[in-house]
This record gives structure tokens, C-alpha cells and sequence, in this order.
């Protein structure tokens, strides 16, 4: 829960790197309350109420997540773009989340430690 906290209070950080499991963490965390809300929405007869403001309140947050992790791969966090692609480029995204870490310094920053 520590993550996802941190990647919370850190909603606009765009600077910088995020390790993986920073980055999975804070998605897996996201997930769980996403499924969470639905199963609430579905119980109640909502219509996407809860998760609609969960997302307009998480968005900004799980962008800035997905630029660090990203930057810690030595990309330009305009990579997260590429989701706007089909498919093809949700497949990329998860690839370029799922590498390692550039294990030096790299334009965006040094390595993080967590």
C-alpha cells in the first residue's frame, strides 16, 4: 500500500525515474479498487458512478507513474502516447513497463533505489 501512497502524493512528479515495482504496485493497487468499485456499482444499480471519479481522481497520478517508469527505461515520457495506437500499442507499453531498469544514470535521472 506503500506505493501506490507514495505514487499518490507524488501526482505530479513527471520528473524523474520509477522502478518497476513501483510502477506495478501502484498499478496492481489501482486494479484491486477499480474491481472493488465495480462490484459496489454492480450491488448498487450505479452506473460507473464510483469509478468514473476514482478514475478523474487517479488519472494525473497513474500518468506521472507510467512518465517515471518510463524515463527509468531511458524514454521520453511522451511514450505514454502510444496506448493511443489500437491494441499494438497498449502490447508496446507493456513491453517498454516491463523492462528493466537502465542500471546508470540516464538523462532523467539517477537509478531509484527502491
Amino acid at each position: 500500500m506503500a506505493w501506490y501512497l507514495q505514487a499518490l502524493k507524488n501526482y505530479t512528479g513527471f520528473q524523474g525515474r520509477a522502478s518497476k515495482k513501483e510502477y506495478w504496485m501502484f498499478m496492481l493497487y489501482e486494479g484491486l479498487i477499480y474491481l472493488m468499485l465495480s462490484v459496489v456499482e454492480e450491488i448498487a444499480g450505479l452506473s460507473y458512478i464510483l469509478s468514473g471519479i476514482y478514475f478523474a481522481v487517479t488519472f494525473l497520478p497513474a500518468l506521472a507513474v507510467a512518465c517515471r517508469r518510463l524515463h527509468d527505461t531511458g524514454r521520453s515520457g511522451w511514450w505514454n502516447l502510444i496506448v493511443l495506437v489500437p491494441v499494438v500499442g497498449i502490447i508496446i507499453f507493456i513491453v517498454q513497463t516491463c523492462q528493466a531498469s537502465q542500471e546508470t544514470d540516464n538523462p532523467f535521472g539517477s537509478k531509484p533505489v527502491m
